[in-house]
C-alpha cells in the first residue's frame, strides 16, 4: 500500500462532458462521415429523459481549442460506451463506444487529439451494474435456468422479469430499477471481465476512471485488485470514485487516488449561497438537504475536509465541483446569483484538490434537476453566453496554472468571523492568501501578528499589497487573492 497519486492531478482542471449535449460534429472523421440516426431531438430542445441530440467524440475534438483557451487540461468524460440511454449508464457493450458518438474510432482520434494538446481523458466506468441489453443478461432472459450466465447477476425466480412496468424486478437492480441488473461481482468470471474493461481501455491510452457508485460493490478486495490491475497498465492513471460522504474507507492507498468532493460542494453552497439556496431539487440528489453556514462554519468544515479526513497526497488529488450532471446546476442552486457563482468558483480554484468544471456553467447555463441539468451546450447562440462570467473564470484559472501554491499548497485557516474567512496556501516558499466577505457591509481584515511576507493581489493589481500590520477593506460579497512571488 502507497500513498501515492498520480502527479499530474495536482495540476489539473477538470471539464465535465455529458457527450450527447456538448458537441455534434458536422464533419469527416477519418472513416469518413460519422452517420446519424434520423430521429434526433433538435440540437437545444427541452431535454428529456429518453430523448437524444446527437453530440458526439468528434465534436468535442472540434471544441478542444476552447477548452484549451479556457484553461482546461483534463476531461472527464460521461459514460461513452454502447447503451440505449442518451446518459449511457445503461450499458449494452463495455467494449465498444456508442455508434452515435463516433465508435471506437472516435475515441481513438479523440484521444490523439486530446494528447497533442496534454489534454488527458477520463472515462466513466459502470461497474456496478449493466442493462437489459447487456449480452449475458439478454442470454439468461432467453434461456431462463439453463444459460450458462445465470450467476452473473442475482435472479430471483423465472422468468426474468425485465420489462414488466409496474412490478418488481425478481433479481437484482439498482435501486429496484428493472433496466439497470446488478452484476454479482461475487462471481469470479464478473470480476475477471470488470477488470479487464478496465484495462483493455487504459491499454487504448485513456488516463484514468470515474467509478460510479462504486461503494455499492461493497468489497474493498474487489477495488484492490482493480487498482494493482489498473497501475500495472499505466502507474499514472487517475482512479477517482463517486462518493458523496466521507471516504476514508477507499482512500488509503490501495483502492482509490480520489473522490467527487462534494463534501467541498455542500461547503460551498452553504457559505456562499447560504439561506438563499433553492433546494426544490437539491434534496431529491445526494446532495440531500445542505444546511447554511456562516463563515465560520465554513471555515470549519473547510478545515475538516482539507486538514483531518485524509492524507494530505489525497487531498491534493480529490476532484473539487460545483455541481455536476446528478445536481441541478449551481446557477440555479444560487437563484441565478452570479456573484455568488464567481466566488465560488474563486474558492474552488484557490482550494485544495482539482477543479472540475461541468460543461456550460462557465457560461452561465442554468438547469434544474435531470433531464434539466443535462441541456446541450448552446454554441450557436453565442448572445446567450455570460461572457464576463467566462473571463472572469479563466482569470481564475490562469491564475491557478501560474501559482504553485493554489495548485499544491497546504491550507490553513487564518481568520473567520460570521461573514469572513480568510485562508493561506503555502507551497515551496509561495504562500498565497484567499479572503471572502458574505456579509452586506464592508469588512477590515488585518494581517495576523508575525507576519512578515510581502503579498501582490491578483485580482486588482492596483489594491495594496498585503504585508505586516496592513489592514484591507474587503467590500460585501466580494473576494480577493495576495500572493507572493517565488
Amino acid at each position: 500500500m502507497s500513498n501515492v497519486t498520480p502527479d499530474w492531478v495536482k495540476d489539473a482542471i477538470f471539464y465535465q462532458i455529458f457527450p450527447d449535449r456538448f458537441a455534434k460534429s458536422g464533419r469527416f472523421g477519418k472513416n469518413g462521415y460519422l452517420p446519424k440516426p434520423t430521429n434526433l431531438q433538435p440540437w437545444g430542445a427541452t431535454p428529456t429523459f429518453h430523448g437524444f441530440q446527437g453530440g458526439d467524440l468528434l465534436g468535442i475534438i472540434d471544441k478542444l481549442p476552447y477548452l484549451e483557451t479556457l484553461g482546461i487540461n483534463a476531461i472527464y468524460l460521461n459514460p461513452i460506451f454502447a447503451s440505449a440511454s442518451n446518459h449511457r449508464y445503461h450499458t449494452h457493450d463495455y467494449f465498444n463506444v456508442d455508434p452515435i458518438l463516433g465508435g471506437n474510432q472516435a475515441l481513438a482520434e479523440l484521444l490523439t487529439a486530446a494528447h497533442q494538446r496534454n489534454i488527458r481523458i477520463i472515462l466513466d466506468g459502470v461497474f456496478n451494474h449493466a442493462s437489459r441489453g447487456f449480452f449475458q443478461f439478454n442470454h439468461l432472459m432467453e434461456c431462463g435456468p439453463e444459460s450458462p450466465y445465470t450467476d452473473w447477476f442475482k435472479i430471483h425466480g423465472w422468468p426474468v422479469n425485465a420489462f414488466n412496468e409496474g412490478q418488481t424486478p425478481n433479481f437484482d437492480a439498482w435501486w429496484g430499477m428493472a433496466s439497470l441488473p446488478k452484476f454479482n461481482t461475487n462471481t469470479p468470471a464478473v470480476r475477471e471481465f470488470l477488470w479487464q474493461v478496465a484495462t483493455y481501455w487504459l491499454k487504448q491510452g485513456i488516463d484514468g476512471w470515474r467509478l460510479d457508485v462504486p461503494n455499492e460493490i461493497d468489497d474493498d478486495e474487489f477495488w484492490r485488485e482493480f487498482r494493482r490491475r489498473c497501475k500495472l497498465v499505466n502507474p499514472d492513471a487517475y482512479i477517482v470514485g463517486e462518493l458523496w460522504g466521507e471516504a476514508q474507507r477507499w482512500l488509503e492507498g490501495d483502492q482509490f487516488d480520489g473522490q467527487m468532493n462534494y463534501l467541498f460542494t455542500r461547503a460551498a453552497l452553504g457559505y456562499f449561497s447560504g439561506h438563499n439556496m433553492d433546494q426544490t431539487d437539491t434534496v431529491r440528489t445526494g446532495y440531500g438537504y445542505i444546511r447554511p453556514l456562516n463563515a465560520m462554519q465554513f471555515a470549519t468544515e473547510m478545515d475538516r475536509i482539507f486538514n483531518h479526513l485524509y492524507d494530505q497526497e489525497f487531498v491534493l488529488s480529490q476532484m473539487n465541483m460545483l455541481g455536476s450532471h446528478d445536481t441541478p446546476r449551481t446557477l440555479t442552486v444560487a437563484r441565478y446569483d452570479k456573484t455568488v457563482l464567481r466566488l465560488m468558483y474563486l474558492c474552488q480554484m484557490t482550494s485544495p484538490g482539482a477543479p472540475n468544471i461541468y460543461y456550460g456553467d462557465e457560461i452561465g447555463m442554468s438547469g434544474a434537476h435531470d433531464p434539466y441539468c443535462r441541456a446541450a451546450f448552446p454554441w450557436h447562440d453565442e448572445g446567450s453566453w455570460d461572457t464576463t462570467l467566462l473571463e472572469d473564470i479563466k482569470q481564475y484559472i490562469q491564475l491557478r496554472h501560474a501559482t504553485p501554491a493554489l495548485r499544491r499548497g497546504n491550507f490553513r485557516i487564518m481568520y473567520a468571523n460570521e461573514c469572513v474567512v480568510v485562508y493561506q496556501r503555502q507551497y515551496r516558499g509561495q504562500t498565497a492568501v484567499i479572503a471572502f466577505n458574505m456579509g452586506d457591509r464592508d469588512e477590515i481584515i488585518i494581517a495576523p501578528p508575525g507576519f512578515a511576507l510581502h503579498l501582490e493581489e491578483k485580482l486588482n493589481p492596483d489594491g495594496r499589497p498585503f504585508t505586516a500590520n496592513s489592514t484591507m477593506t474587503l467590500p460585501p460579497r466580494h473576494g480577493r487573492i495576495w500572493v507572493s512571488s517565488l
